[in-house]
């Protein structure tokens, strides 16, 4: 029995029944390191979540490309015969940012990407300078193709940030080709790991910007995340799952426990390096389920 709901167009995308699925592995606590920086500590601590869990370094605000999806993540060079064999289960994607330059679209897709996520912006003054290149680009070889937002809560309100987003490349048309806006909240990249905001707070600027979003565009925005952010800086928020397809972070063989309130994943991003440009994803389910999801 397939494990999907009659709907035109789902507001949350359609788990797949695999045993990738429905595996509920042990916390990702062996991930969690303490941050070396100085000063950190102390200045998370004050914002309701310590520096564990974060294992890359604060990034300089002055940066040309800012952070990324997976910044906080740091850097698994594990080998390639390494990588889970889970992830060959759904379809095979990528997401990218300015640090990826532009992007051979042709090479991507002949090795087998069918799907990517580009970063288009970041707080309310920053845009990709390769966004075009790359959004369009992918668009153009034939691949499904969505764009997302780094979110920086202590900077704007998520009112802002979504229509900023969404006038710079992070709209949403019924094109059977674009994927649902995503918004990457995970730890600070240049500060505090929950930005100074507690738990409600967070939660709050998150709605804020969903609903946003969705009055612009008509669709729920993904939420890209961490388990141990979530958990932590939203206190373990439930209400999201409901509406936002769930796009986790998570470096290993296994997908893991996943954030508060998300009985399964839409999308999979297992590791920072692979076959493709940028970072290595999966879709939780089949091609003609992907091609539903950007309905």
């Amino acid at each position: 029995m397939p494990c999907i709901k009659p709907s035109a167009r789902p507001a949350r995308v359609l788990p797949r029944c695999s045993s990738t699925t429905r595996r509920v592995a042990v916390a990702v606590s062996t991930m969690l390191v303490a941050l070396a920086t100085p000063g950190v500590t102390g200045a998370a601590a004050q914002s309701g979540g310590s520096a564990a869990g974060r294992t890359a370094p604060l990034l300089d605000p002055r940066g040309p490309y800012g952070a990324w999806a997976g910044y906080s993540l740091g850097h698994r060079r594990s080998p390639r015969s390494a990588l889970p064999a889970s992830s060959t289960e759904g379809v095979a994607g990528m997401d990218v940012s300015g640090h990826q330059g532009r992007v051979d679209w042709d090479r991507a897709r002949a090795a087998g990407a069918r799907f990517t996520y580009v970063k288009a912006t970041e707080g309310t003054t920053y845009q990709s300078p390769v966004f075009p290149q790359q959004y369009n680009g992918s668009y153009r070889v034939g691949m499904i193709r969505g764009a997302y937002h780094f979110a920086l809560p202590n900077v704007s309100s998520g009112a802002a940030q979504a229509r900023f987003f969404v006038d710079n490349g992070g709209g949403w048309s019924a094109d059977g080709r674009t994927l649902p806006g995503a918004l990457d909240i995970e730890y600070n990249p240049y500060g505090p790991m929950c930005y100074g905001l507690s738990p409600q707070e967070m939660s709050r600027w998150i709605t804020d910007f969903s609903t946003t979003y969705r009055a612009r565009t008509g669709r729920y925005p993904a939420i890209y995340t961490t388990r141990h952010w979530w958990n932590t800086c939203t206190g373990g928020a439930e209400g999201f799952a409901a509406t936002h397809p769930l796009w986790v972070a998570r470096y290993g063989p296994e997908v893991g426990a996943l954030p508060a309130g998300w009985n399964y994943h839409t999308i999979w991003q297992f590791n920072d390096h692979g076959t493709f440009p940028g970072d290595q994803n999966t879709f939780n389910g089949s091609m003609a389920q992907l091609k539903q999801f950007t309905r």
